[in-house]
């Protein structure tokens, strides 16, 4: 079975769900970290951490994506095997070069049959919608 390549609007839609999810994870955090008088800088330190790096890339490595790709329907994988997730260190980079580059990663999901946008030619992955 041929893939179905997940398009701009997708990746777009998926991205603002996720966002969303942020917001709403920092709102619990700092809901939860005011409930208490005083909090050790690590726990703080963690939190950061968790909420706003290792969210997309441990999502992305052990079930092959975020909360908004599984609400719109598509999924990060292998471009070599689409049936395997990427690995961690690639999920890792893949999010590293998408923040670094921001909207400009995207300029490049038109212009080729895999609907690849410049992070995924970085960590050899493709994204496509689940059926």
């Amino acid at each position: 079975m041929k893939p179905i390549y997940a398009n701009l609007l997708d990746r777009v839609k998926a991205a603002v769900v996720d966002s969303i999810v942020i917001i709403a994870m920092m709102f619990a955090a700092s809901e939860v970290l005011a409930i208490f008088d005083t909090v050790p800088d690590f726990v703080r330190i963690v939190l950061f951490v968790f909420i706003f790096i290792l969210y997309e890339p441990l999502l992305v490595s052990i079930y092959g994506a975020t909360i908004g790709h599984s609400k719109i329907g598509i999924s990060v994988r292998k471009d070599s095997d689409i049936t395997k997730n990427i690995s961690f260190f690639s999920a890792i980079i893949r999010f590293l070069a998408k923040a670094f580059l921001g909207m400009f990663s995207l300029f490049s999901v038109t212009a080729n049959d895999k609907r690849k946008a410049i992070h995924d030619f970085i960590a050899n992955s493709v994204v496509i919608k689940e059926s």
